[in-house]
């Protein structure tokens, strides 16, 4: 497990000051990493949070340009990104929260041929992609590399949140 700079004790005192999290529960933190597929209204938030949290690597799958429509939600993107890849500016915005994270960034959205790939890069997998064949790849790829996923998705105004830990849990296909 990494240990800890001063500068991190700096920036995570007062998390590290939460019962049973401490200077042991931040290291893990470091040490971590997690994939986020879609980083739009939840996904961008988690993997927001996450970064402020102090995770060591956010591998993030997000394909497509920012559209103005964009904007009323996915609030790691900015005006003057319209008409650019939005993972660039997904990866701008993460790694100027959080310098020491290393930030992957993948242009594209999980489907049958990458999900392993991608699942493969991290310790625990977040999906909140909006579309069912997205879904179904990262359910089946985390499922078969044993690896827990958080599932949530929007619909209209309501969110849904599921997690599957593989061999403990029904799957998201089940």
């Amino acid at each position: 497990m990494p240990d800890l700079t001063d500068d991190d004790r700096a920036i995570w005192e007062w998390q590290m000051w939460i019962p049973d999290l401490g200077e042991a529960g931040q290291r893990k933190l470091k040490a971590a990493s997690v994939l986020v597929s879609r980083a739009g209204g939840l996904g961008g938030l988690a993997a927001f949070e996450l970064a402020a949290a102090g995770v060591g690597k956010l591998v993030i799958a997000h394909g497509g340009v920012l559209k103005p429509s964009d904007l009323n939600r996915q609030l790691l993107q900015t005006h003057d990104r319209i008409g650019q890849p939005r993972i660039d500016g997904i990866v701008e915005r993460l790694r100027a929260l959080h310098p020491r994270c290393a930030v992957v960034g993948i242009d594209a959205h999980a489907n049958d041929a990458n999900a392993d790939a991608l699942v493969a890069q991290a310790d625990l997998v977040i999906d909140a992609a909006p579309l069912f064949p997205e879904r179904f790849a990262l359910n089946a790829a985390a499922v078969k590399a044993r690896k827990p996923l958080v599932e949530c998705a929007m619909h209209e105004l309501e969110w849904h949140l599921t997690t599957v830990i593989p061999g403990r849990t029904p799957c998201l296909r089940c």
